[in-house]
């Protein structure tokens, strides 16, 4: 191919380890760009309307920003092996583990990353690396507090021990039922890697598998997801460990108990804020009434809806409405009711969690499209 996809991103970057793990396994020609390549800033920047990374440049010079949309777009052109499974309970397993594996695991990932003073040296030279890559050290020093000093101003609680050990507690927690499902399976179903794998890789790698702090718990702790990270970085489909593994899902719809294991902790410990955004979204339209096409906050770099008070479980709640959750949340919701009612039961059975089940039957009376990088509603 004269002009292959060019990936915009950096190894730092949580989103950017998603994309760039899907073009490899996929096997899609790709060049790989840092941000500070002039024709990011000069092109594909202004194209986008966003400075987020990654953005994919597509041969016929398209400009995609956004590791979700970018998967879509690749998996139409590219449908070989396919990150998205065709049978109903796969299907909606892969939905549900895209957000929560994605924007379920991110807080974890970012607190843990700023939190721990082990990780700001290397993660501050990354970050100013991937805007001078051929800097000295005080130019990566410099361009990199620059960077973190953003991140950070995002909202980050105090730092002491208990807090560490309470990150590290839950992080635990997540690579224990990882561990085990890993002994007996290359990706989460089966020999074929999905769009959860990809999802989680944000977490796994760019942040708690490359920052100092992270990166040695997980050694210690995990051997089989620090493995499994090395593997999801390589264009190989069948790892060593599972030479004999077909490459395909597994038969008859089955989804392995150790991979609803992994979907019932994600779902029980990070599920609720996505029912409550999707649940305050649809309050919010129902009292606006806004048009068909309305754009939703196109100025916001990162949208959302003014505060929500909610009744959730018998109890009021106030929660401010994240609409990239919402979103990312209808897509399940939309190909779970587009199944029969018998189907959806049993969906609902296998998958055995609450949270889930809540999540997925939450009425999509308006629904968000995206287009040009930007929120509308459908």
């Amino acid at each position: 191919m004269p002009n292959p996809y060019t990936l915009y991103g950096s190894y730092a970057s949580y989103y950017t380890a998603k994309s760039r793990s899907h073009l490899r396994k996929k096997g899609i020609p790709f060049v790989e760009r840092l941000p500070s390549e002039p024709k990011f800033r000069d092109t594909v920047r202004p194209t986008s309307g966003s400075h987020r990374i990654p953005q994919l440049l597509t041969p016929d010079g398209l400009v995609i920003q956004d590791s979700v949309e970018i998967l879509d777009h690749l998996e139409a052109k590219f449908p070989k092996y396919p990150a998205i499974p065709s049978t109903p309970a796969q299907r909606t397993f892969v939905h549900v583990m895209e957000l929560l594996c994605s924007e379920g695991l991110l807080n974890l990932a970012w607190q843990h990353r700023w939190l721990f003073e082990e990780n700001l040296s290397f993660v501050k030279k990354d970050f100013g690396r991937s805007f001078r890559p051929q800097g000295s050290d005080d130019e990566l020093e410099k361009y990199g507090n620059l960077i973190a000093d953003r991140m950070m101003s995002y909202g980050l609680p105090p730092t002491n021990e208990d807090i560490r050990a309470e990150l590290d507690r839950q992080y635990l927690a997540v690579l224990q039922r990882l561990e085990q499902h890993l002994q007996h399976h290359p990706y989460f179903l089966g020999g074929h890697p999905s769009a959860a794998d990809y999802a989680i890789m944000g977490a796994m790698h760019a942040h708690l598998g490359r920052d100092p702090a992270g990166l040695t718990f997980m050694q210690q702790h995990a051997p089989r997801v620090f493995r499994w990270v090395e593997h999801m970085l390589t264009p190989e489909i069948q790892s060593p460990e599972f030479y004999d593994r077909p490459i395909a899902y597994p038969e008859n719809d089955e989804i392995p108990a150790t991979a609803l294991a992994v979907l019932t902790h994600l779902a029980e410990a990070y599920g609720q804020p996505f029912i409550l955004s999707s649940l305050g979204f649809q309050q919010a339209m129902d009292s606006q009434q806004p048009p068909t096409g309305h754009a939703l906050n196109p100025d916001q770099d990162q949208p959302t809806l003014m505060v929500e008070n909610l009744i959730y479980k018998g109890e009021s709640q106030s929660h401010r409405v994240n609409l990239h959750h919402v979103w990312m949340a209808q897509r399940a919701q939309k190909y779970f009711h587009s199944l029969s009612q018998e189907i959806r039961n049993g969906i609902e059975e296998r998958l055995g969690s609450s949270t889930v089940t809540a999540l997925l039957n939450i009425p999509a009376r308006w629904i968000i499209e995206r287009r040009n990088n930007r929120l509308f509603l459908q």
